[in-house]
């Protein structure tokens, strides 16, 4: 019975503790005072007498535009929500004066703004701007967190900085005495300094600046941003971007050590020939080839190899080495020493091999001479592709395409074709062969890394392809043996070897190419890409041809011009380039048998690469005839035939 008694007494004191305990003050804001998204419980110093009844925010002041309304009750703001529009907020009371419509009878106004936290890890150095944020740091590292916000020191808002541990603990205190990182919100930037790394664990930690369970703010979604940084397992560390690469391209490699500190850095010693290079440092910041570097440590290294390098404040230098294909394919050791203590420094391995060059050809690989071939390929090995080519009877070190008869030569690029590798290592060169002066046969062409003959191939990186070249032809028909007066009459054939056009030329009685003359003249044809053409004689043209037998030549440039041409050296006469050992002949002086036969004779000229081909037709006039119809009873059909030599559709 004692025992219920004395329950039911503590039962009536806690009851009476609560009635008599205070409710917790409201914060008051004075006008013009900030106030932020999240606080609760907020009252206005409203004047004497009155009692505050609304916050009035107007998206048109001038206007009396409203658009959010807080109801006060008991002259107390409950909370303010996220999402309600920020700026400045009318206060209204219960005056009646007070008019939400017309803001000038506010008592006053606020300024709601939402609540802010950013966060950075820096240097701990006079300036406090190098951030660490995402970067590695040695234990000797003094580092400092950097807390901005907007909350006014009046609202009293704690905030701390949680600290991931690479062990994944979370703490409030770290390098430095105890709950170091919990602050109150002063709305200025505030430091958390210095932050010793002498005893932290190696790895990486994470950190967010959170409200205080205490605050407004606390699970709201106003924590700050969060940052790494990584405490490294040396003092002196050094690595690389890339463990391999083909040469030709660039690598980099990281010195993490202590801030602003000078730095040994140079390629290890190789043992490689003097005939081949080591990897090299190109000018860049915190690079310094006046070096003090102990010789011992750097024999037979080139001076762009070897350098002092200088951290920045975070500790690190990136620093960029080139390679081309002078560089020996083999791993090099990179090496980073402390100045001061030879005995601390790290190393890193970076393999450098040797690029690939390929070829290929467009097409079938079977080509007519007069064809523009298009090579192309890739080359990871040089900047500059160099192409030479072997075959019957030429030099067998090779020769350039472009000048067969000239052979090339180890170390004078002037003797190759050549043409420069684009970004993504592709390469291709047009390669026309009109005009070459190649026989037909089997060809190979190579594609090389550096400018050396057949013989040397050895000292660079190749490929090969495999071509066979055809001599270009001409064949051509008429339409028909014989052709009536003011019939069409067709020429068409085939010109492979890839010729912009040929010339049809035609002779008759006192006929030399142009109508109703005794001019001379070459009808060019165009070549389509399919290698046929097309000449047509219309009826205009053949109506006042004479009757008789026509000599036609096809004639086929076999390259970019035609060797024998009409009116040369002046009209109706036909002559070949200087030196070509042909006699000038005026063609229209000649009969038209003759006159062809002359025409070919310079085309068959060994010093004339043209080809042709000949043929003829027969002009008649227009004939009909009626085979006879015989005796017929009168009103009975029968049917009328004939001959002609009109072509079919003529009238």
């Amino acid at each position: 019975m004692k025992s219920i008694t004395k329950l039911m007494v503590v039962a009536m004191l806690l009851v009476a503790a609560l009635v008599v305990a205070p409710a917790t003050a409201a914060r008051t804001v004075g006008d013009g005072g900030n106030v932020f998204i999240g606080e609760e419980d907020l009252s206005f110093t409203a004047p004497l007498g009155e009692t505050v009844t609304q916050w009035v925010h107007y998206s048109d002041p001038t206007a009396g535009t409203i658009d959010k309304t807080l109801t006060a009750t008991g002259g107390v703001i409950d909370e303010l929500n996220k999402g309600i529009p920020t700026g400045s907020y009318y206060v209204f009371t219960d005056a009646a004066s007070a008019d939400p419509a017309n803001r000038t009878t506010a008592a006053g106004y606020v300024n709601v703004q939402e609540p802010r936290a950013t966060l950075d890890v820096v240097i701990d150095d006079a300036t406090r701007k190098d951030s660490v944020n995402g970067k590695s740091v040695t234990k000797n590292t003094v580092l400092a967190f950097k807390l901005g916000n907007n909350v006014d020191a009046a609202v009293a808002a704690g905030i701390n900085i949680d600290l991931t541990l690479p062990g994944g603990g979370v703490t409030n205190t770290f390098g430095g005495p105890a709950d170091n990182l919990k602050l109150i919100a002063s709305g200025t930037t505030q430091y958390v300094s210095p932050i010793s790394l002498t005893n932290a664990e190696a790895g990486t930690y994470t950190a967010v600046a959170k409200w205080a369970k205490a605050t407004d703010f606390y699970g709201k979604g106003f924590d700050s941003n969060s940052v790494t940084f990584d405490v490294a397992t040396k003092e002196l560390a050094i690595t690389s971007n890339k463990d391999s690469l083909v040469r030709g391209n660039s690598f980099t490699v990281t010195v993490a050590g202590e801030s602003n500190t000078v730095y040994y850095l140079y390629v290890r010693d190789a043992g490689v020939p003097s005939t081949w290079n080591y990897p090299w440092m190109i000018p860049q910041n915190g690079v310094d080839f006046t070096t003090n570097i102990p010789a011992r440590f750097v024999p037979n290294i080139p001076v762009d190899a070897m350098a002092n390098v200088t951290t920045t404040s975070a500790g690190t230098r990136t620093v960029q080495f080139n390679t081309d294909n002078s560089v020996k394919d083999q791993s090099f050791t990179i090496r980073v020493q402390d100045v001061t203590d030879e005995n601390k420094y790290d190393d890193v391995k970076v393999r450098i091999e040797a690029g690939s060059v390929t070829i290929t050809t467009s097409g079938t690989g079977t080509y007519y001479i007069g064809e523009e071939i298009t090579l192309s390929g890739t080359n990871t090995e040089a900047d500059m592709v160099y192409l030479f080519m072997t075959g019957p009877n030429l030099a067998s070190s090779g020769v350039k395409l472009e000048t067969p008869s000239q052979r090339v030569k180890t170390g004078d690029p002037n003797n190759f074709t050549t043409t420069d590798v684009e970004a993504d290592d592709t390469w291709s060169k047009k390669w026309n062969t009109a005009g070459l002066p190649l026989d037909a046969g089997s060809y190979t062409i190579y594609a090389v890394s550096a400018d050396v003959e057949k013989d040397d191939l050895s000292d660079a990186k190749y490929a090969t392809a495999s071509i066979s070249l055809r001599s270009g032809f001409i064949t051509a028909t008429v339409s028909g043996a014989t052709v009536a007066k003011g019939d069409k009459l067709i020429i068409s054939g085939t010109a492979q070897g890839n010729p912009d056009n040929v010339r049809v030329w035609i002779f008759g009685k006192n006929y030399y190419g142009t109508p109703n003359s005794r001019a001379l003249n070459a009808e060019s044809v165009p070549v389509e890409s399919d290698g046929t053409f097309e000449h047509e004689l219309d009826s205009s043209a053949t109506k006042d041809l004479a009757g008789g037998q026509y000599f036609v030549v096809v004639q086929h440039p076999m390259g970019d011009n035609f060797g024998v041409d009409p009116n040369d050296p002046a009209p109706g006469w036909i002559n070949g380039p200087f030196g070509s050992g042909i006699t000038a002949v005026e063609l229209t002086n000649l009969q038209a048998p003759n006159a062809a036969s002359a025409l070919i004779n310079a085309l068959d000229s060994p010093n004339i690469p043209d080809t042709y081909v000949k043929l003829t037709f027969v002009v008649e006039e227009a004939v009909i005839s009626i085979d006879p119809i015989g005796t017929k009873e009168a009103g009975s059909k029968f049917t009328i035939t004939g001959t002609t030599n009109l072509a079919v559709g003529d009238t």
